[in-house]
């Protein structure tokens, strides 16, 4: 089993909970509510700065230049179409400048910057991508799980899942995948547990963060 997979399994609960959640069940069907769809993109938006942080510490610390390469294209999808999208839907959706720029962080909010934070700051490039693989695959997984429906969407529902989904974003999954097999196979026992333990905070707060957006 590819240790990917085997971090996946030993939070499997918390994994479950966050690719099957409601919220994104009814944002596939276009039934969520915009006032969720506002908190979450205003919440969401705040992971960008230090996504790109964290994302640019990885290609910092990745061994070779193929590896860095796919990520580093990805980080153009990020800093282009991705901040696009939320600047267009933030317009549509009347989410004002002050919601925009310095919302009341949520929780989970605040707990996933600081996670993202501390493993660009902890030199480990598998802790790195540990948090970066959680972050994308979980996404991924949600758009596979979901129900569809045959009739059109509003572009921000639509968007964020072609954002999510495809074989481009397949091949930035399976990049992360890859990288961070490798990278716990080369670690030593001490370090697979500290990344086995990024995994699963990434795990448990994707899902806390539906579970605040939602809620509210």
């Amino acid at each position: 089993m590819r240790p990917s997979e085997m971090l996946k399994d030993s939070c499997s609960l918390e994994w479950q909970a966050a690719t099957n959640h409601v919220f994104c069940q009814e944002l596939t069907l276009g039934s969520l509510s915009l006032d969720k769809m506002r908190i979450y993109l205003a919440q969401d938006y705040t992971f960008i700065d230090n996504f790109v942080r964290l994302a640019a510490s990885a290609i910092h610390h990745a061994p070779t230049l193929a590896d860095r390469l796919p990520l580093a294209a990805f980080l153009g999808i990020i800093a282009g179409p991705e901040n696009t999208y939320f600047q267009r839907s933030f317009d549509s959706l009347n989410v004002s400048k002050e919601e925009q720029e310095t919302p009341s962080l949520l929780a989970p909010t605040a707990g996933f910057q600081a996670l993202m934070l501390k493993a660009a700051q902890s030199g480990s490039y598998a802790n790195m991508v540990a948090v970066l693989t959680v972050a994308e695959w979980v996404y991924l997984s949600w758009t596979q799980n979901t129900d569809r429906i045959d009739s059109p969407l509003p572009f921000y529902f639509q968007e964020w899942i072609n954002l999510h989904e495809g074989e481009y974003f397949e091949s930035v999954v399976e990049h992360l995948r890859t990288q961070l097999d490798r990278a716990y196979d080369a670690a030593d026992g001490a370090e697979k547990a500290t990344i086995a333990d990024y995994f699963k905070q990434a795990v448990t707060l994707e899902k806390q963060f539906f579970d605040a957006c939602y809620d509210i």
